[in-house]
């Protein structure tokens, strides 16, 4: 039987921290000393314990450091947790991310079903970060280091608590007031992040196309300003989407292109629309050009992007921008059998361009051109895509970034703005004519693979054919989409994509 996965809830309340029962308290310290006056507050009444840590080496309030403290009854909570932020004047809103998920890691680690969290009270027009995106920040830090994917262990539910409840403190009222506000879209952004980490995070046998395709419907059926409907396969045969159908062919699994549309009241004619689009394939064994098997069971992410346009659609929704938002989602199985699609194959797709199939494992692509030319006649004039695309991509930039290529300048600019924010980063590299020529084929319109250098773009510049007459950008994600065991941090699907595609949405619809 399944175990629930943590139930994580965010609250602002001001208060004496000193006075807050917690299973855990985690203070703000800068490398010049304690966040705030009432982080020296808590530090002063247990005795100063940060001076004694700091000349044994112990805890010198660094980024991503912390310190454990048990309060033996001098503060209502029962531990300390001392988190490093770093230089005070390089504080920004990963700074309070990253320290908040490092709390609340380790609250879960230590079976806390309480949190308390006093991180940042900085205010006026010199502070490095406003409080409402410093509420934004720690909440979805909180929901961002809670997480445990865990529901398949027998044991996991007498390993950790069922539930935490965080409570971001402060001292003063009105700094409360402005971090509620951003903490309550911080909630949602982080439940999301969350959500779309257990979409990705489970096995292929569980998430199929139709799977994921009626979990889709049950996000919408939950949310009355969203909507989905699914292409079926008769319904992608009569659309002559051959680009889905060709990946789909070879497996047991049909399938699928998930619709969601969200939008917002008082919508109108003049309302812009934007589409992203996600792939999802369920699992990626490489088709007739057959992967490795060495680390093959990882090919179940090769639905993260996918993912996280679901993920991003339920925040999109629950935050209420004012801009239409349509999800595509192409969902597929890339499957060997004596039905794949093959190397030589020549696939029409919805646009009704050609494309010469040379390589079955270079599939993402194929689905994803389907998908955004359907955008374009759904009325995206902005189209956004995010796929686990290509290897290239991680030689070129490595684990950290996400590749970022596009037809328009000011969109990715604004993507790139919305990475800042969010903190999940992006890369511009080119996707210009150069790449277009290397994916042209001398029997089809197009090939699906170029040439050996610049991978990751000339994937880009194939897409971008597709994208044609809309404003495009492409986020290659196979590098940032997973991570493996830390210490800090649960292993698995990261969620990446959701907060920044959320952002950019939200951006657009001020």
């Amino acid at each position: 039987m399944k175990n629930r996965i943590i139930d994580v809830s965010v609250n602002t309340r001001r208060a004496d921290a000193a006075a807050v029962k917690a299973d855990l308290l985690a203070v703000g310290v800068f490398e010049d000393g304690p966040c705030c006056a009432a982080a020296a507050s808590v530090n002063k009444t247990l005795g100063g314990p940060l001076k004694r840590l700091k000349q044994l080496g112990d805890f010198e309030g660094k980024a991503q450091t912390s310190a454990m403290v048990y309060t033996d009854g001098k503060i209502a909570a029962s531990r300390v947790l001392f988190v490093g932020l770093g230089p005070r004047d390089k504080t920004d809103v990963q700074t309070l991310f990253k320290a908040a998920a490092l709390a609340a890691h380790q609250a879960v680690d230590r079976k806390a079903k309480t949190l308390g969290l006093l991180l940042y009270c900085a205010q006026g027009k010199a502070a490095p970060v406003s409080l409402e995106q410093a509420g934004q920040a720690i909440a979805e830090g909180i929901g961002f280091g809670a997480y445990r994917y865990d529901e398949y262990i027998e044991q996991a539910a007498k390993k950790r608590a069922s539930k935490l409840t965080a409570t971001i403190l402060t001292a003063e009222a009105k700094t409360a007031v402005a971090l509620k506000k951003g903490a309550a879209i911080g909630a949602i952004t982080a439940a999301a992040q969350s959500y779309a980490r257990t979409m990705a995070n489970r096995p292929a046998n569980v998430i199929t196309p139709a799977t994921l395709a009626a979990e889709a419907k049950k996000l919408a059926a939950s949310i009355p300003s969203l909507r989905c409907s699914v292409l079926e396969q008769k319904q992608l045969s009569a659309k002559k989407m051959g680009g889905i159908l060709a990946v789909g062919q070879g497996s047991a699994n049909p399938p699928r292109l998930i619709v969601l549309e969200y939008k917002p009241a008082g919508a109108s004619a003049k309302t812009p629309v934007i589409g992203l689009v996600g792939k999802a394939i369920t699992f990626d064994s490489g088709g007739i050009s057959l992967k490795p098997g060495q680390g093959m069971e990882d090919m179940k992410f090769d639905k993260s992007g996918g993912i996280a346009v679901l993920g991003a659609m339920r925040a999109i929704a629950h935050l209420e921008p004012h801009v239409n938002v349509i999800g595509l989602i192409p969902a597929a199985e890339n499957m060997p059998s004596g039905a794949s699609y093959r190397p030589g194959d020549i696939v029409t797709t919805y646009s009704g361009k050609t494309v010469e199939i040379q390589n079955t494992d270079a599939e993402g692509r194929m689905i994803l051109c389907d998908a955004i030319a359907y955008a374009k006649t759904l009325g995206c004039r902005t189209i956004v895509d995010m796929a686990t695309l290509t290897g290239a991509c991680v030689v070129a930039v490595g684990a950290k970034r996400a590749g970022l290529m596009g037809n328009d300048e000011s969109l990715i600019e604004q993507l790139k703005a919305a990475s800042v924010k969010t903190g999940e980063r992006l890369w511009h590299l080119p996707c210009d004519d150069e790449f277009v020529e290397a994916m042209k084929s001398k029997i089809a319109d197009l090939k699906n693979v170029g040439g050996k250098w610049g991978g990751a773009c000339t994937a880009a510049a194939f897409l971008s054919q597709f994208a044609q007459g809309a404003k495009w950008a492409h986020i290659d994600m196979a590098g940032v989409g997973v991570w493996g065991a830390d210490e800090k941090q649960a292993p698995g699907s990261i969620g990446f994509g959701v907060r920044l595609l959320t952002e950019f949405i939200r951006a657009q619809g001020k």
